[in-house]
């Protein structure tokens, strides 16, 4: 499709070498078609008028007019009485067409884990706020701001954190960041940097970190996950200086980091001088349980934490803050203004309003309320059409844990499930080794309309009980 450029004229990169003796009519008609050939302007793309063109090249209009009537005579032009100039249909079939794109066969029900529902975004709120951002930001905003992020964001993100989160903040030890990833191949920079080379994952868990072990040239060490969440023993053998991890709802498996391995992990990280990077990925969204507060609160010296909109809100805005330790937080401050220079002001700015004016919690409000039916949904069909499945991890977050019966293999259920257009995702996956122990799947929820949760457990019922 030929991007259909408005305004007065389009511009259009050409030069001319008055200097090499060719008649500038012919230069011009050679830039024309070497540009049609070679694809920099496609079929139905607007040229220039006669008028502007030959103004930017300090031509007359006359030769112009000329160059345009030989080049439609030749096929690579086409106009219209009351129309622009535009590149004729067929006009760069000298060149071959790029291959399409393969399209991945997508599923038509899946329950892929880690999926916030995007059609909840809040549009409205989202256009008020960056128009409040707009019409209020002082034009000292508008240049490179502090290597941290706005101010005024980190002021709020500190006030929300101490609200929501039960976290030690301060907007000095604030860092606005592009999302999760960034934020911890920050933190993981300035661990670098003080001889922290290794640094334990839960297993199973996320699959960040290779691209993280490529960024930050560190070591990565997983360390077992139980039914109390991460094995404390198992870390302090592992010789890790840093640990990043999910303790209010494990991803994948769903489980919470038990006080006892809390108040046991927070003693290592003070005999051993070592960080805890807390993912604080999904804790907006939970049932019925009471809120669990962040372990940034008990130990705002060695635990770093990391928040997003990613799941709250989109993905698609890049938005993120580490709560840094106090000693660390001016180095990663400056990672971040040279890895990037910062996060667009007016963004900051608008997340600010979102949350300061109660819109921000309204939308929580509302999104868990979804949320909660749709597991109520996943709950109910999985008893009616696979009632040996037994589902976990259901207390918070957009994911369950189905675990199959002993006698099924998970990577059988995915392949059946998938042979009838229903993604599942098992959580070998989630394995450093991918193997299966016990079979389980991690079953997202979030995204799903609370029909198609139903009409996809129903026609896989039978291959997961």
């Amino acid at each position: 499709m030929a991007i259909e450029w408005t305004g007065s004229g389009p511009e259009l990169l050409m030069r001319l070498d008055r200097e090499n003796g060719d008649p500038l009519h012919t230069q011009v008609e050679w830039a024309l078609r070497e540009a049609i050939q070679s694809g920099r302007l496609r079929a139905g793309e607007r040229l220039p008028s006669t008028r502007r063109l030959s103004a930017e090249l300090g031509l007359s209009r006359g030769l112009v007019v000329e160059c345009y009537a030989q080049l439609q005579s030749e096929g690579y032009l086409s106009t219209r009485a009351g129309s622009a100039t535009r590149v004729a249909a067929g006009a760069t079939s000298l060149l071959p067409p790029p291959p399409p794109a393969a399209e991945p066969v997508r599923p038509r029900i899946d329950f892929r884990p880690g999926v916030p529902d995007l059609t909840g975004f809040p549009r409205q709120d989202w256009l008020w706020a960056l128009g409040e951002a707009c019409r209020t930001a002082p034009v000292a905003d508008l240049t490179y701001g502090e290597a941290g992020g706005s101010g005024v964001l980190r002021a709020v993100l500190a006030a929300y954190a101490r609200r929501v989160r039960g976290a030690v903040a301060h907007p000095e030890w604030m860092v606005v960041c592009a999302g999760f990833a960034q934020g911890l191949g920050l933190i993981l920079d300035a661990l670098a940097a003080t001889g922290a080379g290794r640094v334990a994952f839960e297993e199973p868990g996320p699959a960040y970190r290779d691209v993280v072990t490529a960024r930050a040239r560190v070591e990565a060490v997983p360390v077992p996950v139980d039914e109390h969440g991460i094995d404390v023993a198992a870390l302090a053998a592992s010789g890790a200086r840093a640990v990043v991890l999910t303790p209010a709802h494990q991803f994948p498996t769903g489980v919470v980091l038990s006080p006892e391995r809390r108040h046991a992990l927070l003693a290592w990280a003070h005999e051993r001088d070592a960080v805890i990077v807390e993912d604080d990925y999904d804790a907006e969204f939970r049932y019925d349980r009471e809120p669990i507060g962040a372990l940034q609160g008990l130990a705002p010296d060695r635990v770093a934490l990391i928040g997003t909109v990613s799941k709250s809100l989109a993905p698609a805005l890049r938005l993120g803050w580490i709560l840094c330790p106090p000693s660390l937080a001016a180095t990663i401050a400056h990672g971040k203004r040279y890895d990037d220079r910062g996060s667009p002001v007016f963004d900051q700015l608008a997340l600010a309003r979102l949350i300061e004016s109660g819109r921000f919690d309204r939308h929580l409000r509302r999104m868990r309320g979804v949320y909660a039916a749709r597991r109520g949904t996943l709950i109910r069909a999985l008893a009616r059409h696979a009632p040996a499945v037994e589902l976990g991890g259901l207390a918070a977050g957009l994911h369950a844990v189905a675990r199959l019966p002993d006698h099924r293999q998970e990577e059988v259920a995915v392949a059946e499930a998938r042979a009838r257009s229903i993604g599942l995702y098992g959580m070998s996956a989630y394995h450093l080794d991918g193997r299966t122990r016990p079979p389980r799947l991690v079953l997202g929820f979030g995204h799903l309309r609370e029909s198609e949760i139903e009409e996809g457990v129903a026609a896989v019922g039978d291959a997961l009980g």
